[in-house]
């Protein structure tokens, strides 16, 4: 019995040592890229690693986890007042996934609004080299069903014209790697209502 649990014991510390959990303080928001959650948890999720001996959780792991296949952010034509700091665009280079969409949310401008459409979707998709240039120009992959084509088309140019304003990201070597080639997608939703600037939104 004391053998085992003496063998418990060893696995935790190790277990603990390799993980380097850090310490969550009181009122300390969870990190984008490094949200806890249980192994039992599908994808994509960072499993918290700690001590068996730890019952003061939760901690974390600072471990480098896969990105997954799949990099979907949304982006609003006009921010929510509690995530307005998603929409500043980083004054370095980018370092992680967090700097990344906020810097392809900064990049936005919305059709004019002689011509836009209220309530707009569009998604598009691609994918970035490690230079940050993308691969290919961007693919739509879903558009209001009740758009007409010109809408279509005006939202399409929108969309290529902001990121080719901001070109090239300029991403740090370490995600440059970790996301080159994987696929990016964009939803862009034009949530202005009349009554937010000059002109309408139709």
């Amino acid at each position: 019995m004391c053998v085992r649990l003496l063998i418990l014991a060893m696995m935790a510390v190790a277990s603990a040592a390799y993980a380097e959990p850090r310490r969550l303080r009181a009122g300390e928001a969870v990190p984008f890229s490094h949200a806890p959650c249980s192994l039992l948890d599908g994808p994509p999720c960072a499993p918290y690693i700690c001590s068996l001996l730890d019952d003061a959780g939760p901690c974390m792991s600072e471990i480098d986890h896969p990105i997954g296949q799949n990099l979907q952010v949304t982006v609003m034509t006009v921010p929510p007042e509690d995530k307005a700091d998603w929409y500043r665009r980083p004054e370095h280079d980018l370092d992680n996934l967090g700097d990344l969409f906020a810097a392809l949310r900064s990049c936005w401008t919305p059709p004019a609004r002689d011509v836009a459409r209220a309530g707009m979707q569009m998604s598009v998709m691609f994918s970035f080299n490690r230079a940050g240039m993308p691969i290919a120009p961007p693919r739509v992959t879903f558009a209001s069903q009740d758009a007409p084509k010109e809408a279509r088309d005006i939202y399409l140019k929108a969309i290529n014209d902001s990121l080719n304003g901001c070109l090239p990201m300029k991403l740090t070597k370490g995600l440059g790697g970790a996301i080159a080639g994987r696929p990016i997608m964009i939803r862009y939703v034009d949530n202005r209502e009349p009554g937010e600037g000059a002109g309408p939104v139709r």
